[in-house]
């Protein structure tokens, strides 16, 4: 698969087994530009918080941006 954005969506899920699933994504991340990571915050910004720190300080991963949807983290691994 060959997507410019995947999406990842990671509700309900612990920020540990976010990270789990979120490092998957990464390893089969070939030819993504961006990984969208939807994680909500409804239920409180624990998991956006944590996902945002891990990998903004991630090699992997160029920048971590902020989208329009406080509910959504985009991951950019490549620039178009």
């Amino acid at each position: 698969m060959n997507d410019a954005i995947r999406e990842l969506d990671v509700h309900g899920m612990t920020l540990y087994q976010a990270r789990i699933a979120i490092d998957a994504a990464l390893r089969r991340a070939k030819g993504v530009y961006r990984l969208r990571v939807i994680h909500g915050y409804h239920g409180g910004t624990a998991l956006r918080d944590g996902i945002r720190k891990h990998y903004a300080a991630n090699k992997a991963v160029l920048r971590v941006e902020l989208g329009l949807n406080p509910g959504e983290t985009d991951l950019v691994l490549r620039e178009f």
